[in-house]
């Protein structure tokens, strides 16, 4: 068995698509739009098969996703090295994003970092 994709709604759909890309080498589909419903959404692809579905629907309401509690909690990537992790990070950093936490390596061995990414969801870039 294996996850066939996650999913997530968002505000901005494109802005959500466009870091997936610039940042993560996502490869987006050319997305869908039901005009009935109005729910858009665009399929995230990443090389090693992996997918990520971001969705938009009229209608939708923010909460506050604060870091430490109970749900899903962050998305982690894995970039291939520490060198890119540092790089990734810096860049984010540099780019506006929130960085939560590292570079570091943490107690049980992974070497990461954490960053508020778009719209308060946090992603995780390790090795």
């Amino acid at each position: 068995m294996k996850i066939e994709h996650i999913a997530m709604y968002v505000a901005d759909l494109e802005g959500a698509r466009d870091f997936f890309v610039k940042y993560l080498d996502g490869k987006s589909n050319d997305g869908y739009h039901n005009p009935k419903t109005d729910f858009r959404s665009y399929f995230i692809s990443f090389d090693d098969g992996a997918r990520l579905e971001i969705m938009n629907k009229p209608d939708m309401y923010e909460i506050d996703k604060p870091i430490n509690c109970t749900g899903y909690i962050h998305i982690a990537f894995s970039v291939g090295g520490k060198e890119k992790v540092d790089a990734m990070t810096e860049q984010l950093k540099l780019d506006g994003y929130d960085i939560v936490s590292g570079p570091r390596t943490t107690g049980d061995g992974y070497y990461e970092s954490c960053i508020v990414g778009i719209e308060g969801n946090q992603i995780e870039i390790t090795i």
